[in-house]
């Protein structure tokens, strides 16, 4: 054999053990693949297995409870779920047949329950079960269970978790349960009195007073932040009687003798070691409230468009800290404050006892009280105006009762107790609680039943097992617009409804109900179980329930002019023992800021849109009946596009424009009708 054959034989020798190491990679390459996709396989398999499994045990529980239940397919309240709804929403409703999700998809969207009113609950039944693998979620809109639920606190504590944001500054009255939350509510409740309700509704006059100063030096221009005023309007009520601080409006000046600590937060430009005044500080915490409660601080400081955000954030923290320091050395020297002064009374009763708040807890308390005395009753504020604007039969009965109860007198003079039951009873009460009936603060209420037992309830005489661990909303803005508690008539502006969608403030005054005749609330037989409800009862006057309110139903309602609606269904300060501090509070701010306003003038809705003020002259009465009733769709669509963001408020930059005018100025609401 030559070398020539040698080196041929040796090539293919090469050769074959090349392919041959090349066939076992392969053959290794493959058991390796083959190996992940029988792992990927099994571990899908059990991921079903056990999301069927978890369903089907969350199921049995919901047939057990013996409630109406809606089957979806996760959490519907994940933060994830509810970021991303605006893109997976559409997509589901593109790719999939309309009968896999009709009956589910909606109850997956954020701020549905505001957004549908009481449609879920009449096609669900007035509590109704939200069931996926590992969970349930009850939605009520039944006075009875609502009643139970908040009485019954051990069985159904707060579900804080959800409130977990709100612990920016430190634990608070809001974010607590059990002991701890006893302890704050301890603490904090002692300046809710009535002599500094008094004091709320004198430091409202003066502050609406300066509100209408800065719309007049505005002309005759049209309001276009009354939002951000009525901000403002409510920051400066809650700056002084909460904590002693003297805010001003733009425009005014510094009052001679207002000592050097006091000019600080007043002052409209940056103190020294600040970058914003105070009144910024707390509007760009108020604007900024959402990053800041959801976004660790360091990614904050990070993106660009977050920077106000930690700006606003920095600035309040060493306010609040000066504030605090401020108060400890006046504690020390034994000086009063003015106002109800609710950080001074904290660190009073804090330094006063044994158990009592830290400093984190204190400052966050502050938080919580510029949060709900502020942001709550601006928005309460501002919405009442809108629908005062686009509703003239209402605001000309609001402006007469306004005349009966004050007449000509100073505003200054007003004296609280001689005037704050007359106008519960009037239309100014009237207006508040239609107000918070139909767009309250907190659309929903979040509970939560103990993860250690499940619990009983009864209703429209039927008994039902609430599983255990199961997250409760007592939906408020559903349960007032149940048609088995409220009087209502048809719609006006939705053709085929009830009414209880729209603003009519004349539903509670029962000694003055005018137009159409409207139907009391129905009381259900306990044969009705918690199916959809409607009132089948005749057209007659609207009448107070059979059932009882009990003891410490509001006191807006306790008079017999006023409608008095079943316990439970009218709950937009919560109730029970966690029902909202400032109430009677909220309610002589609000009474107190709209009869200061309609006394003396009158708001319009602007239509510039449409029509400048020459072709408004020129135009006949129907013209500008069609004028205005642009600007009332126009402002009803805005309002029903309303969002929760911490309360409910307009979304994002939307607004609805004003227009301030004299009473005998107006051009439309001194002699125009309701939207029809």
């Amino acid at each position: 054999m030559d070398d020539s054959s040698t080196g041929t034989s040796g090539i293919a020798v090469w050769r074959g053990a090349l392919s041959s190491a090349s066939c076992g990679e392969n053959d290794s390459t493959d058991l390796t693949m083959k190996t992940l996709v029988v792992m990927a396989g099994l571990g899908l398999t059990w991921a079903i297995y056990r999301y069927v499994s978890a369903l089907r045990h969350s199921v049995a529980q919901a047939r057990n409870s013996g409630l109406p239940y809606v089957v979806v397919p996760w959490h519907p309240i994940a933060w994830l779920s509810r970021l991303s709804h605006k893109i997976w929403v559409p997509m589901v409703q593109t790719l999939l047949p309309w009968s896999w999700w009709e009956r589910w998809l909606d109850l997956m969207v954020p701020d549905i329950m505001f957004r549908s009113g009481f449609e879920h609950f009449k096609r669900h039944g007035d509590s109704f079960l939200v069931v996926w693998p590992g969970g349930h979620m009850l939605h009520t809109a039944n006075a009875e269970m609502i009643r139970q639920m908040s009485q019954r606190r051990e069985h159904f504590p707060k579900w804080t978790a959800s409130y977990g944001i709100l612990r920016l500054f430190g634990e608070n009255v809001v974010t607590s349960e059990g002991s701890v939350w006893r302890t704050h509510r301890k603490m904090t409740s002692a300046s809710f009195n009535e002599r500094n309700t008094a004091l709320v509704f004198r430091e409202a006059v003066v502050q609406t007073q300066g509100m209408i100063r800065a719309w007049e030096r505005r002309g005759q221009t049209a309001l276009r932040c009354v939002d951000r005023d009525t901000m403002r309007l409510a920051l400066n009520i809650i700056g002084y009687v909460g904590f002693g601080l003297r805010l001003l409006w733009p425009g005014q000046e510094v009052p001679p003798g207002l000592d050097s600590r006091q000019a600080r937060y007043a002052s409209l430009s940056p103190p020294e070691g600040h970058s914003l005044s105070f009144v910024d500080t707390m509007a760009g915490l108020m604007e900024n409230l959402l990053p800041l409660l959801l976004l660790p601080r360091w990614i904050l400081r990070t993106l660009p468009t977050t920077r106000k955000a930690t700006v606003a954030y920095d600035n309040y923290v060493a306010y609040m800290d000066e504030l605090l320091a401020d108060k400890e050395q006046r504690l020390g020297q034994q000086q009063g404050e003015g106002g109800m002064d609710l950080m001074g009374s904290l660190v009073r009763t804090a330094y006063g006892t044994k158990n009592g708040l830290t400093r984190d807890d204190i400052i966050g308390n502050a938080f919580i009280m510029f949060l709900a005395g502020h942001e709550t009753s601006a928005n309460v504020l501002h919405f009442s105006m809108l629908h005062l604007a686009a509703r003239p039969e209402a605001q000309r009965r609001l402006q007469r009762d306004i005349d009966r109860l004050v007449g000509d007198a100073d505003p200054a003079d007003w004296d609280y107790d001689e005037l704050f039951n007359g106008m519960t009873a009037s239309m100014i009460g009237a207006c508040m609680n239609e107000e918070l009936r139909i767009m309250p603060p907190a659309t929903e209420l979040p509970k939560k039943v103990t993860p250690t037992q499940d619990q009983d309830v009864t209703a429209d005489g039927h008994r039902y097992v609430i599983p255990r661990d199961t997250i409760i909303s007592l939906a408020v803005v559903s349960v007032q617009q149940n048609p088995r508690y409220w009087p209502h008539g048809e719609s006006r502006v939705r053709p085929g409804c009830d009414d209880l969608r729209d603003f009519r403030p004349e539903r509670w005054l029962l000694e003055r109900q005018t137009g159409s005749p409207a139907s009391p609330p129905s009381s259900p037989s306990p044969s009705s179980s918690l199916s959809s409800s409607s009132s089948s009862s005749p057209s007659g006057s609207a009448s107070p329930p059979a059932q009882t309110t009990g003891p410490d139903a509001d006191e807006n309602l306790l008079t017999s002019s006023l409608f008095r609606p079943e316990r439970g269904a009218y709950i937009p300060f919560s109730d029970g023992a966690r029902s909202c501090l400032g109430r009677r509070i909220a309610q002589a701010e609000i009474m107190a800021a709209l009869s200061v306003l309609f006394r003396q003038y009158s708001l319009e809705l602007d239509v510039g849109e449409w029509a400048d003020d020459t072709e408004l002259e020129a135009m006949s009465k129907e013209d500008k009946r069609r004028v205005y009733g642009l600007a009332q769709k126009r402002s009803r669509l805005v309002m029903e596009e309303a969002r929760t963001l911490v309360t409910l408020k307009l979304r994002g930059k939307q607004h609805v424009p004003l227009r301030m005018v004299p009473r005998g100025s107006e051009r439309f609401v001194n002699w125009l009708e309701d939207e029809v």
